[in-house]
């Protein structure tokens, strides 16, 4: 009779957690999962990133504006936490390379590299105004973050208060005021007119859109993906490895380069999940897992792996390519495998699955 009394409890018990499961999560069809994959993507990943980018780029030039009225070792300090707190969040955007940071120049305008430090050297030495007008007008290699690093990170961060000039402290201060400003219209394009860009995404297939069709703005995120895979393995890091010229390697005075790749590829697992910092919601993983569950078993596990690859470069990247070549050439690999997946793989499932 226990034995009888327990089976039935046991069903029971069952029972109710299979029914408050499913009323907890309730099942969506397909067609229902693309809207809120694009709707969470710019919701949890795109907006948030675009913000936090923003409120870091004021954060930066409040510390640089600091460094200039008070120049001490702390505020210097102070100003370098600053450049990589915004660096990191920067090179998590670049996973989704579309859209206005596309369409509007803002990419090129904060992070065209290498630096040109003939051209930089010789700004500096001349007596041209360094206003942000002035920085507007410049060539791209004079504007944005590398420029910044430049000044107040020296060589791998040995840069002293007492050694940055003060023409140096006017160029830092018109390219962080210049920095913010591109962030901050960055921002704006995403959340308000007459751009609104999240409308556009998320409204994907109707008339209040530019991409008439869901597919197409699937296949831009895709795109994004394979672009920033081909950008950090055979841009920033095959190019420098190469030629063996440290001169050409991104982020080399913060010594922050693997630091940048590494977020690059984090940047691109936010959007395949459709997750970023607190936010969790549905990505296109939920997608490709509902029709081959194989697919998104291979592309998760080949992000990880290439992320979990930077970790076995343990020097700076422009020591890293002339001293652990090994270890670069397997990123790059690693990377490349991730590519074709996506390329060959990810982007025919969305011409396949998304035909709307």
């Amino acid at each position: 009779m226990k034995k009888i009394l327990l089976s039935v409890t046991v069903i029971v018990i069952v029972c109710i957690s299979s029914c408050k499961k499913n009323e907890e999560t309730p099942s969506i069809s397909f067609d229902e999962l693309k809207t809120l994959v694009l709707k969470d993507f710019t919701n949890n990943v795109a907006v948030p990133s675009y913000l936090d980018l923003n409120n870091a780029a004021t954060d930066l030039n409040a510390a640089i504006q600091n460094l200039n009225t008070n120049a001490t070792e702390a505020n210097l300090a102070t100003a370098k936490t600053a450049w990589i707190n915004m660096r990191g969040i920067w090179e998590q955007c670049e996973g989704f390379l579309f859209g206005p940071v596309e369409d509007n120049d803002y990419d090129p305008n904060m992070d065209t590299w290498p630096t040109d430090y003939v051209q930089m050297d010789s700004l500096l030495n001349s007596s041209n105004p360094l206003t942000i007008t002035d920085i507007q007008s410049m060539t791209l290699s004079l504007r944005g973050y590398h420029p910044i690093e430049y000044i107040i990170f020296g060589n791998h961060g040995d840069r002293t208060v007492a050694s940055i000039t003060a023409r140096q402290k006017q160029y830092m201060l018109s390219l962080s005021e210049d920095l913010k400003n591109t962030c901050h219209q960055l921002y704006l394009s995403w959340t308000t007119t007459p751009t609104n860009f999240s409308n556009q995404v998320i409204n994907a297939g109707t008339i209040n859109s530019k991409y008439s069709k869901k597919q197409e703005v699937y296949l831009a995120i895709v795109n994004s993906l394979v672009a920033i895979c081909e950008e950090v393995g055979e841009g920033k890091m095959k190019e420098p490895f190469d030629a063996q010229d440290p001169t050409t390697v991104e982020s080399p005075y913060s010594g922050n380069s693997i630091k940048d790749f590494r977020n690059n590829i984090i940047g691109l697992q936010n959007v395949y999940l459709g997750n970023y910092s607190i936010n969790d919601g549905k990505g296109i993983n939920d997608l490709v897992a509902s029709r081959n569950i194989s697919l998104d078993n291979k592309i998760q596990s080949q992000i990880t792996a290439a992320i979990s690859s930077f970790s076995n470069i343990t020097m700076y990247y422009e020591d890293a390519i002339i001293n652990q070549r090994m270890q670069c050439q397997q990123t790059m690999t690693a990377l490349n495998t991730l590519k074709e997946t996506l390329e060959n793989e990810l982007k025919p499932f969305v011409i396949q699955y998304i035909t709307d």
